[in-house]
């Protein structure tokens, strides 16, 4: 893979996920905020955003999603195929829960 590839695959990545996020946002903000795991402002900056602007920020060469947790543990219970997986993945899902929302600089 290319850079010029590359870059392309993270704008596309970067559209997909505003437009989902801001679909979420407006059909649920409460769940959307959680699920996201962004803060309410951060939301609401997201819900007003204009197509245009989304075509601009998704355009940018960084991505804007990222994983929410850098605990190898809590991955690990999100791959776990055993015979216990619907409990591994609500355990993680309760870990990531307590975690702080994200906040921008």
């Amino acid at each position: 893979m290319t850079a010029n590839d590359m870059m392309a695959e993270i704008r596309d990545a970067n559209l997909s996920y505003l437009m989902l996020a801001q679909q979420m946002i407006r059909s649920d903000k409460a769940t959307a905020i959680f699920r996201l795991g962004i803060a309410a402002e951060i939301a609401d900056l997201i819900e007003g955003m204009s197509n245009a602007q989304i075509l601009k920020l998704a355009g940018g060469n960084m991505m804007l999603a990222r994983f929410r947790f850098d605990d190898s543990a809590i991955l690990s219970m999100l791959t776990n195929y055993n015979k216990d997986r619907v409990l591994a993945q609500s355990h993680a899902a309760i870990l990531m829960a307590g975690q702080p929302v994200e906040e921008i600089v």
